[in-house]
């Protein structure tokens, strides 16, 4: 793999101290925790008496997540 072409894979995960399959790992995890606050949101939306504070709670987790990352 070409030095550039590296390049495009490792610079961001370098700005927030992570390897490239470290930041893989973390946005994944990331990713299923949005995926899970949505679908609570979305059961939500259609019956209120189930999941009444879990998406905003996960969306506070991943906030407080981000900011250690700081």
């Amino acid at each position: 793999m070409s030095t550039r072409l590296a390049n495009f894979f490792t610079a961001h995960p370098a700005t927030v101290g992570e390897s490239y399959l470290g930041h893989l790992g973390f946005a994944a995890w990331f990713a299923s925790r949005l995926f899970l606050a949505g679908g609570a949101a979305l059961v939500h939306a259609f019956l209120p008496f189930f999941f009444e504070t879990t998406a905003s709670r996960i969306v506070r987790e991943l906030h407080q997540r981000i900011d250690k990352r700081k």
